[in-house]
This record gives structure tokens, C-alpha cells and sequence, in this order.
């Protein structure tokens, strides 16, 4: 299991919106620039961000583009399915989509919805402000701030669990 390189980047991208405070608008070429990311993908990224509701796009003489929430209140999952669409880890549990040869006769398919539901869960618990720290170097003495999930972190209950 892989995210695309464009869901890959987006994240980047989106981190480093955080970085400057979420609030001020910022360019794409400079978030391309601060990032490495290629300008035409940081602006293809920023233009379905901006889609998805994650960022907020202003023109004119101090525009750009600039958090739509602030960054503890948006998920890696949001950041994902901005790029690639709902979270499915195979065809039984995407939505609409019926194209497994072994439907109807598989018994492990009525699983895979808990555990799809626990990736993505595992996802919208890492918040974009948690992304956006940058850790202190060994050494350097300095305390990097702890991660801040989006919400707080419990196992996932999964049928047939023993303990």
C-alpha cells in the first residue's frame, strides 16, 4: 500500500501552508520553492486543495493562499481524499464499485469495511499542525512541540478480537 505521489505531496505542500502561520496568504511558487515540489504540480495541488476546501485562494496584491481551517482541525485523511478520493484499501468497500471477481463468495469482503475504517481512522488522527513541527536536531537542545492528533488516539475495536 502506497499514496500517490501527488497525495504525497500534497501533505508537503500542505505542511508547509502551516509553517506560516495557516493565516497568511502565501504564494504557490514560493510554497514550491520551500518544499522542491515542481511549480506547475504545487499549482495543480494548491488549485484541488483549494476545491476540497482545504486552502482559501485570494487575488490581488496580498493574495495567495492561506489555510482554510486551522491546521490542527484538518487530517492527513482530509489532505488524501482532497487529492485522491474517498479512502479504500480494495474495491469491496469504495462506494458505487462492484468489480471484484470474488464477490459473493468471499468471506473475508464483511472485514475489510472495519478494516478500511481503522486505516483511515489511523489518518484522521494525525492533524496537519502535528505535520508542521519541525523537530529539534539531536543535540541542538531544543524541545520540538508534541504532535497534536485531531482527536484522541483509541485502538479500533475489531470483531473477532480476543485479548
Amino acid at each position: 500500500m502506497r499514496l500517490s505521489n501527488l497525495a504525497d505531496y500534497a501533505v508537503v505542500l500542505m505542511s508547509a501552508a502551516a509553517r506560516q502561520c495557516g493565516s497568511v496568504p502565501i504564494h504557490a511558487a514560493m510554497l514550491a520553492e520551500q518544499t522542491g515540489i515542481p511549480g506547475p504540480t504545487a499549482q495543480k495541488l494548491v488549485s484541488g486543495l483549494a476545491r476540497a476546501g482545504l486552502l482559501v485562494a485570494s487575488r490581488g496584491s496580498g493574495g495567495g493562499v492561506r489555510l482554510a481551517r486551522p491546521a490542527a482541525a484538518i487530517s492527513v485523511a482530509d489532505i488524501i481524499e482532497a487529492v485522491e478520493g474517498p479512502i479504500a484499501l480494495t474495491s469491496c468497500v469504495a462506494e458505487g464499485r462492484h468489480d471484484c471477481s470474488l464477490e459473493g463468495s468471499c468471506k473475508v469482503q464483511p472485514h475489510w469495511g472495519v478494516v478500511n475504517g481503522a486505516v483511515r481512522g489511523a489518518l484522521a488522527n494525525i492533524s496537519l499542525a502535528s505535520l508542521a513541527v519541525v523537530p529539534a536536531k539531536a543535540g541542538a537542545g531544543g524541545d520540538s512541540l508534541p504532535a497534536t492528533p485531531v482527536r484522541p488516539t483509541t485502538p479500533p475495536a475489531f470483531a473477532g478480537a480476543t485479548s
